[in-house]
């Protein structure tokens, strides 16, 4: 019968603000965007296109992964991550922050990145990826520069399909994709997309970054379902607690439609939430 998508409209639109919404079966090829195309402020989610552009310039030998950074007070900043709660002085490798970068979403190694890398590199080098969508304007916790107005910008389906070139081994190559995935995978946000999911006896890989920040939610990444996805979930101006139970129930409803196993089994731990999806209005 298919994916109800008219149900998952429904439900998005409880989500109050502005919202956008992408997916795609990684199997089938199916597509189904919901204002995929609106520029939104990207809040963290912008740290996967820096983490694109450190591979590719890795890739080329203009960046060692190993290079030793010794931290300074004047690097941190707040918020999001541990590099800021450790002592002055500390050593990590340039492929530490980008670790830190993603699963603790790392202000400071965020900042470090940018500029080791440099801003204008990072949005040449994704552009020449063929990304076109990510505008990366300032560093976090810029605030003179978020007073004016600057600020980082995403479309849900670019990001979208940044993450099906990596599912696919297409960005930058194989071997930097397949090192990408394997940080993605060690999330340690798991409060929205996979909030349902992580509770399941057999819970299923999520491969994933969140953005947060006033009136901001995301979550994007990829769902290892029987038959895997990519979904991407973006708020600003929103109701956070509301729009992320949303996004916690359409994911699980998605995760049940690409788990033919599961679904036989009748392994549906919260039916509530699927039978809202596929029963007749």
């Amino acid at each position: 019968m298919g994916i109800h998508w008219k149900k998952v409209e429904q439900k998005l639109e409880q989500a109050p603000g502005s919202i956008a919404f992408y997916y795609r079966g990684l199997e089938s090829g199916e597509e189904f965007s919901w204002r995929g195309d609106e520029k939104l402020y990207a809040a963290s989610v912008i740290k996967l296109y820096i983490m694109a552009a450190a591979f590719a310039m890795i890739e080329r030998g203009e960046l060692d992964p190993d290079r030793i950074v010794v931290m300074k007070k004047e690097y941190y900043v707040p918020s999001c991550g541990a590099v800021a709660y450790m002592h002055e002085g500390l050593e990590v490798t340039v492929m530490d922050l980008i670790t830190l970068m993603i699963i603790f979403s790392d202000n400071t190694a965020t900042n470090i990145l940018i500029d080791l890398l440099g801003m204008e590199k990072i949005n040449a080098e994704v552009r020449v990826m063929g990304y076109e969508d990510p505008w990366l304007r300032r560093k976090m916790y810029d605030w003179e520069k978020a007073r004016r107005g600057i600020q980082n910008l995403i479309t849900a389906r670019g990001v979208g399909r940044l993450l099906t070139d990596i599912y696919n081994g297409k960005t930058v190559s194989g071997a930097a994709s397949e090192k990408m995935l394997s940080i993605l995978k060690d999330q340690q946000y798991d409060s929205k997309m996979p909030f349902y999911l992580r509770a399941l006896e057999d819970a299923p890989l999520v491969a994933h970054k969140t953005g947060e920040d006033t009136g901001i939610t995301h979550d994007v990444g990829i769902v290892y379902a029987e038959k895997p996805f990519v979904v991407c979930f973006c708020g600003n101006e929103t109701d956070t607690p509301v729009f992320e139970r949303v996004m916690a129930e359409i994911t699980y409803y998605l995760y049940l439609e690409h788990s033919p196993g599961v679904l036989a089994r009748g392994e549906l731990r919260w039916e509530p939430i699927y039978r809202e999806f596929t029963e007749a209005n």
